[in-house]
């Protein structure tokens, strides 16, 4: 049996409309799962039900975290938010961990885990973070722009191995202090942490960059994809 990969929305604030970009649910076929969009909802009760039709749940890109969420006042440069987002994926995210259920993040999905629980982000990193690194790259998106520096000894290194890897990256927020109950396991030249573990789950890993852009021409994404599917799989025993 392929397992079930729920994938958060993403929403069209002009159009008032759901919708997905093609590479979250190529990449999650190509790896041998079935990709399932969820409903958008704050209804715990129907989350709770579409939760359970699946074997794992992909946190996708998309809106910019309400800074409410890690405690901030919300600055002129962070961008649009959106509430129903940041509650049902706070809902979905305590559902994961409690269950042990298999969690992908990405991009954005990197960045409300962490703020979720407990961690701050930066708001708009070129006026809050010095660096001369290119964090918000132009098409084509499957490009290598900046290197990172995965961690040995993490589940990253034995997905991807330690050491110098390149990635694309398209992205103006980040995180700046990391939660409790995170392990950082890739930083990317520039200092940020581009890669991130939750502590004592068998799957719970999140990136900065965008394997759905970069499947088809990344090992890397690859081997990210087919890890967490797999997971999912075998119910998070990897």
């Amino acid at each position: 049996m392929k397992p079930i990969i729920g994938l958060i929305p993403l929403y069209d604030d002009e159009k008032e409309s759901y919708w997905m970009l093609p590479g979250y649910m190529k990449a999650v076929e190509k790896s041998g799962g079935v990709p399932i969009m969820l409903p958008f909802s704050q209804d715990k009760d129907e989350l709770t039900v579409a939760y359970g039709l699946c074997d794992g749940i992909l946190f996708t890109g998309g809106h910019d975290v309400n800074p409410v969420v890690y405690g901030q006042v919300i600055s002129d440069k962070c961008g649009i938010s959106c509430e129903t987002r940041d509650v049902m994926e706070g809902f979905l995210l305590d559902l994961c961990v409690s269950n042990n259920k298999p969690l992908l993040g990405i991009c954005r999905g990197l960045q409300f885990i962490n703020a979720h629980l407990g961690g701050t982000l930066y708001q708009d990193l070129p006026t809050e973070y010095q660096s001369n690194i290119e964090h918000h790259m132009t098409p084509p998106y499957d490009n290598v722009i900046h290197n990172i520096d995965v961690r040995g000894n993490t589940k990253l290194a034995n997905i991807i191995g330690a050491g110098i890897h390149g990635v694309n990256s398209y992205h103006h927020q980040a995180i700046k202090e990391l939660a409790d109950g995170l392990e950082a396991m890739a930083i990317s030249e520039d200092g940020l942490v581009e890669s991130i573990e939750i502590k004592n789950q068998k799957f719970a890993i999140a990136v900065q960059w965008h394997p759905e852009f970069s499947y088809d021409s990344s090992d890397d994404s690859k081997k990210i994809m087919k890890a967490f599917v797999d997971a999912c799989r075998r119910k998070g025993t990897i």
